[in-house]
């Protein structure tokens, strides 16, 4: 026997789930820039030091695969004079590193010849090895493993869809039934903005004057869903 129109329905709720956690990735600008009369000599004094900046960010052991170039340029810069106009007077050369830094809980002050520097020596470390042609665009602090967030994320928001669509059949008599559609709309939180804080930040036997340590807080994944349900 076929079910009359009055015995079929359905009930479709939407639920959202999120998950705080504490950044495990941080991702630094570093922009180094130099001056020079010719266009050679600025872009060879980038060049030089470009490596000493990668020299020192390799040797606080970040990978070659989280080192990057995100930016290359030499251009003109040039100065007006009244009835002679633009007059050259030298070359800027500019390149950006993209870095990603890993393990950034590390315990700075940790002692032991296994201890690993913490980032804000790490990036102390980098802006004096390149001197005063470096330039600190900016951090953010993200997920390595953002999909794992997510996915966690996703179960929350199943849940809590699940609860309300059990409250309302419940509450009209029914059951539920098969589910009939899911549709999601996940977003993470914006890039945490860190918190910073000047002092100095000795790691093994090497001092590095005025780090400013970064403090990690907390960020977000979230996640919505829709599920619509049909009602036995």
């Amino acid at each position: 026997m076929s079910k009359k129109k009055s015995d079929t329905g359905t009930v479709t709720t939407f639920g959202q789930g999120s998950v705080r956690a504490t950044p495990d990735l941080m991702r630094v600008t570093l922009s180094i820039e130099t001056r020079a009369s010719k266009v050679a000599l600025a872009y060879g004094q980038a060049g030089e030091r470009v490596s000493a900046v990668t020299a020192a960010l390799r040797g606080n052991g970040v990978a070659d695969a989280d080192i990057a170039t995100s930016g290359l340029s030499v251009r003109t810069e040039t100065v007006w004079t009244e009835g002679q106009g633009n007059r050259i007077t030298g070359y800027l050369a500019t390149a950006d590193l993209t870095v990603a830094l890993r393990d950034i809980d590390a315990n700075p002050d940790a002692s032991g010849a296994d201890a690993s520097p913490g980032p804000a020596a790490i990036i102390a470390d980098a802006v004096e090895a390149g001197g005063d042609d470096v330039r600190l665009g900016g951090l953010t602090l993200t997920f390595a493993d953002q999909a794992g967030l997510l996915a966690r994320a996703r179960d929350a928001a199943w849940d809590n869809a699940l609860a309300k669509a059990e409250q309302y059949a419940a509450r009209a008599g029914r059951a539920l039934g098969p589910v009939l559609e899911i549709t999601e709309n996940a977003a993470s939180a914006p890039p945490f903005a860190p918190r910073m804080r000047a002092m100095s930040a000795p790691v093994g036997e090497v001092a590095f004057a005025a780090a400013v340590p970064v403090e990690l807080g907390e960020s977000e994944i979230s996640a919505s869903v829709r599920a619509t349900w049909a009602m036995d």
